[in-house]
C-alpha cells in the first residue's frame, strides 16, 4: 500500500512538472512576459486582423503550417532587408520570407486575405521576451528601424500601416490623437520626417553576390532606383557594402 502511494505521488509531481504554463496574451493591454520568458506555455493570444497588410511580431515562433492554419494559406509574409534614397523619400524593401514561418521577436508585415476580422492565435510554444528590432542604414547613413511594441505606445513620430494604406503596405506618419500602437504590432521609426514607399521582392529574386560576379571579376553597382551605387568592385568588396538590396549585372543582390 505504501509502495502504490508512493508511485502515485512521483506520477502527481511528474505531470506537475510538466503541465504547461498557461499565457493569455492582451493585444490591447501591456502582458507581463518577462516571468514567462524560457518556458513552454500554452499560448492564446488574439489579433484583429485588417483584409490587406498588417503588422505584427510575436514572443513566440510559428511555422509556415500554422501560420496557413491561423490566417490562411494564401496569406504571405514579409521582412524588411533594405532601405534606399529616393530623391527626398525612402523606399521600404521587403522580402517574402514566409518558408521560414514567424520568428520570435522579429518585426514582419503580414498579408491576410480574409474578410477584417479578430482571429485567435492558439499554440503551445517557446516564449522569448527580447526586443523585436531590425535597424537598417541608409546609402547617407540615416537609421531606420522596425520595431514590434511590447505595449502600448503613443504614435507621435512614429510610422505605420493604417487600415486606409495597408493595400500596399504604405507606412505613413500616425501623429497625436490616434490609438498609436498596440502589443503584437509594428512602426517604423526615422531620424526626420520623410514619405515611405515600399518595394515587394519575392524570395529567389534576390541573390548572393558570389553567384551573380566570378572570383576577380569587377561590377558597377547600382540601387534598386538605377541610381549608380560604387564602380569596378570585386565580389568582396560588394559584400562589404552597407546591408541592402542593390542590382549587380542586371540581378538584385542582397548583403545582409
Amino acid at each position: 500500500m505504501k509502495r502504490l502511494f508512493l508511485f502515485a505521488a512521483m506520477a502527481a509531481v511528474s505531470l506537475g512538472l510538466n503541465a504547461q504554463v498557461k499565457l493569455n496574451m492582451s493585444t490591447y493591454s501591456a502582458t507581463d512576459l518577462d516571468r514567462y520568458d524560457g518556458r513552454v506555455c500554452d499560448v492564446t493570444t488574439t489579433r484583429y486582423m485588417f483584409t490587406g497588410w498588417n503588422t505584427i511580431a510575436l514572443p513566440f515562433s510559428m511555422s509556415t503550417e500554422e501560420m496557413n492554419a491561423t490566417f490562411g494559406p494564401d496569406c504571405r509574409l514579409e521582412k524588411l532587408v533594405g532601405v534606399e534614397n529616393q530623391g527626398s523619400d525612402l523606399n521600404l524593401c521587403f522580402m517574402d520570407c514566409k518558408s521560414e514561418g514567424i520568428v520570435a521577436n522579429t518585426p514582419y508585415i503580414l498579408y491576410y486575405t480574409g474578410a477584417t476580422t479578430y482571429i485567435k492565435i492558439s499554440k503551445e510554444a517557446l516564449v522569448v521576451d527580447r526586443p523585436a528590432v531590425i535597424t537598417l542604414t541608409t546609402s547617407k547613413g540615416e537609421e531606420v528601424t522596425m520595431t514590434g511594441a511590447k505595449s502600448h505606445i503613443d504614435g507621435e513620430g512614429l510610422y505605420g500601416v493604417l487600415a486606409a494604406d495597408n493595400a500596399e503596405a504604405r507606412f505613413v506618419s500616425v501623429g497625436t490623437g490616434t490609438t498609436g500602437f498596440y502589443p503584437t504590432r509594428c512602426y517604423i521609426q526615422l531620424p526626420t520626417h520623410r514619405n515611405l514607399f515600399t518595394t515587394h521582392l519575392k524570395q529567389g529574386e534576390t541573390t548572393s553576390i558570389q553567384a551573380v560576379a566570378h572570383a576577380g571579376e569587377l561590377v558597377d553597382v547600382y540601387s534598386l532606383s538605377g541610381a549608380k551605387v560604387a564602380s569596378q568592385l570585386t565580389a568582396s568588396q560588394v559584400a562589404q557594402l552597407r546591408p541592402a538590396i542593390y542590382v549587380v549585372k542586371g540581378q538584385k543582390v542582397i548583403i545582409k
